[in-house]
């Protein structure tokens, strides 16, 4: 045998050898046991689906949910570190949680799905995830605070805890019981192309939380809710949203930031390229008085309201009851915050409302080409600003409040 065909010979065989060891390393749910007919309990199945799929061999792991089956998972948490640095979630198929609350096995309440310390993760696949929160929003102490037993926690659908390295497309998340996806402690962080569906009514149900996160993007995305559509919480930094339809739910939303005291720490968001249709709020800041520390360099661009009742806002005097946080000498400091080639109609007076601390001014604040009309025909729309200092550029309707910093 010449040279050449030796070389060949040899090179064959290590893809053979590659291919190999990718097909010992895809581990489908159904060769666990998993029966996918919506009404058996997966649980086992899918752990130890898991189990294996982090434990193979260093390289590309991936973990088979399948099209054409639904599959009843409860409780379960997909625990890390792997051995394997890439691992891919090919979800194609459909994940339900227990209906209701009657059917809740767990201790725990706050968390349905999670992974916890997963490094280099991939969740795609065109899947659905549905929460089947109907029966935790009828018992919800938000809307039924007299009704015995109502419930004032109610689980998370998909939860990411320390996780670096994650990236998550084209999954549909449907009627989480609460929070649908929340990011917490997590860097370099991916989603896009996602679906989040959920009722304009239904409590609490944010679409997706980031806290403690660093280097986030979230974009070309579908969010309809019953709260945020996206909320960025404390010591948070580098998160880049981008590409949103948002409604109907509350906006996306800075905060709630410094609840008890805290130390604030946010900096560099940018919000671009989103459009809310009948949303409660557009883009928020949202403080509570008792707060310390900063958020700064944050950008919202390119931005339209489609009948929002609050379409730009910074409310420093946040409280969960009404009228019944008292005056403190404490605020978050705002500042470096720009609001760029904003358009759209407001449900409400007041389209511009930049309700600062009393003792912390927000400084830096740059409304940039703002043009925002009502919705009631022959009415015109107000600002309202309290301690809040910066610069106007191009066109501001309604016409802008901002005092001129000295």
């Amino acid at each position: 045998m010449d040279p050449s065909s030796i070389a060949y010979v040899i090179c064959l065989v290590s893809v053979l050898i590659t291919i190999s060891k990718a097909q010992q390393n895809v581990f489908n749910v159904l060769s666990y046991g998993a029966a996918g007919n919506g009404s058996t309990d997966d649980t086992i199945a899918f752990m130890n689906a898991w189990k294996d799929t982090c434990s193979a061999a260093a390289g590309f792991s991936t973990l088979i949910i399948p099209q054409g089956k639904i599959f009843l998972v409860h409780p379960i948490t997909f625990t890390g570190p792997c051995k394997s640095n890439q691992i891919n979630v090919k979800l194609s198929g459909t994940i339900i949680a227990p209906n209701g609350p009657e059917q809740w096995k767990a201790a725990d309440l706050s968390t349905w799905l999670a992974f916890q310390g997963v490094n280099g993760l991939t969740i795609d696949g065109l899947g659905i995830i549905d929460g089947r929160g109907k029966g935790w929003w009828d018992r919800s102490c938000k809307f039924h605070p007299s009704k015995q037993g109502c419930i004032k926690l109610a689980p998370t659908l998909l939860k990411f805890e320390k996780c670096n390295h994650i990236q998550m497309s084209n999954i549909n998340f449907q009627n989480s019981s609460q929070t649908h996806v929340l990011v917490y402690g997590c860097q370099n962080v991916d989603f896009g192309f996602l679906t989040i569906q959920a009722p304009g009514t239904s409590p609490n149900t944010d679409g997706i939380h980031i806290q403690h996160g660093h280097n986030v993007s979230i974009h070309n995305s579908q969010i309809a809710d019953g709260d945020d559509c996206i909320s960025i919480g404390d010591m948070t930094s580098d998160i880049n949203i981008s590409d949103i339809n948002c409604g109907p739910g509350h906006g996306v939303s800075i905060g709630s930031l410094g609840r008890g005291g805290t130390e604030v720490q946010v900096k560099n968001i940018k919000v671009k390229g989103v459009n809310f249709k009948e949303t409660t709020n557009g883009i928020r800041i949202k403080t509570w008085q008792t707060g310390r520390g900063h958020v700064q360099n944050v950008s919202f661009s390119n931005i339209n309201f489609t009948a929002v009742e609050n379409p730009i806002i910074i409310d420093q005097f946040y409280c969960d009851v009404a009228n019944t946080c008292s005056k403190t000498k404490t605020g978050v400091q705002i500042s470096d915050v720009s609001y760029s080639e904003l358009f759209g109609t407001s449900k409400t007076k007041v389209g511009i409302n930049l309700n600062c601390s009393d003792n912390v001014a927000c400084t830096g604040i740059t409304l940039d080409n703002v043009q925002l009309e009502s919705t009631t025909p022959d009415s015109k729309l107000i600002s309202s600003c309290n301690n809040a200092f910066g610069l106007n550029i191009g066109i501001i309707e309604p016409k802008s409040c901002l005092q001129k910093t000295n």
